[in-house]
């Protein structure tokens, strides 16, 4: 009995870790082509000489990539 049910729970649980990393996963690789973009935004910014809104965007760059790094943390997490 107790072993029927843990291959039911390994199999229950299966399709969802699964779902949810292909879900973390790829909400990964979105933030990564939006850190590409406003990284090279904000470069092209401050090489038009309009330092205020480079600094804006390099700002919004660092909370980016703190989100990224914690991002791919829980994926590692999930499985």
């Amino acid at each position: 009995m107790i072993w029927a049910r843990t291959i039911h729970a390994s199999v229950c649980e299966t399709p969802w870790v699964h779902n949810e990393r292909a879900q973390l996963s790829s909400a990964t690789t979105t933030l990564e082509e939006l850190l590409d973009r406003v990284s090279s935004t904000a470069e092209a910014v401050l090489a038009a000489g309009d330092e205020s809104l480079a600094s804006d965007l390099f700002e919004v760059e660092r909370s980016l990539r703190t989100a990224h790094r914690r991002l791919v943390s829980a994926t590692r997490r999930a499985g």
